[in-house]
């Protein structure tokens, strides 16, 4: 009698398993095979810019175009047709973008991150050429205005633009009140330049830029200790182009 018992146990026990092991099977696939027209799609995009330095000048509208326009805006296509690799890959082909990073999520979201190409300069040279300058010393072509970037003028080429401007614009974008004072870089003939201030009525300048750090901060205790004195419209011209000196000329009608 025990012995049937024991057994009766065991082959209730085994099926229970068995059972057990065919419900487990059976719900794993259910799980990993949606249900016909179930089939998971995009049902959001978010798009996040990063060191937008420049306000407007890439958001995300355009990041939506550029993707619609190579027929990959994700927005409500199946997700297992939503490339990331190629949305990063269109991206990073425009010559806006640094860099892109793309990926999925089990709720259907693709998340898209920008980071942009930082404009410091814009160049308008007297040969007809009109570009940007980013902070790495790469061009950017005009395709747009942006009315807050530091525009450099005068006898510009490319080569002078990518390896002198970057210095001169990422040393003047870098410091919080230089930024605020300078508006525009004029290259003369020799390749010494001049900057013009945003207030005061007089053109600096600072011969060849090098040492540009020394002298604008020999300027900037000239422009706290002495205009601040003497006023802002005294002086047409600043010279900074030698060590350890400014010469000032006088305004004509002063």
């Amino acid at each position: 009698m025990k012995y049937w018992i024991y057994n009766w146990k065991k082959t209730l026990l085994v099926v229970v398993d068995v059972l057990l092991a065919v419900y487990l099977v059976f719900a794993i696939t259910s799980f990993n095979e949606p249900e016909a027209g179930n089939e998971l799609v995009c049902n959001q995009v978010k798009i996040d810019i990063q060191d937008a330095v420049v306000d407007g000048f890439l958001n995300a509208d355009e990041i939506k175009s550029i993707l619609q326009k190579s027929g990959l805006y994700p927005l409500a296509k199946p997700m297992d047709k939503v490339d990331a690799r190629e949305i990063e890959d269109v991206l990073e082909s425009s010559p806006f973008v640094n860099d892109a990073q793309c990926y999925k999520t089990q709720s259907g979201h693709v998340c898209i991150k920008v980071t942009q190409r930082t404009p410091v300069i814009r160049v308008k040279a007297d040969n007809g050429d009109d570009y940007y300058v980013d902070n790495h010393g790469g061009v950017m072509p005009n395709s747009k205005y942006c009315s807050d970037i530091m525009i450099a003028t005068g006898k510009v080429n490319r080569k002078y633009a990518c390896k002198v401007l970057t210095k001169i614009g990422n040393t003047i974008v870098n410091d919080k009140f230089w930024r605020n004072q300078i508006v525009q870089v004029n290259v003369l003939a020799d390749g010494t330049v001049e900057l013009v201030p945003r207030v005061g009525e007089h053109i600096i300048y600072i011969g060849h830029p090098t040492g540009l750090e020394g002298k604008l901060e020999r300027l900037e205790k000239f422009y706290r200790y002495g205009l601040s004195q003497a006023g802002w419209n005294k002086y047409s011209y600043i010279n900074l182009a030698f060590e350890n000196q400014i010469i000032c000329k006088k305004k004509q009608n002063i």
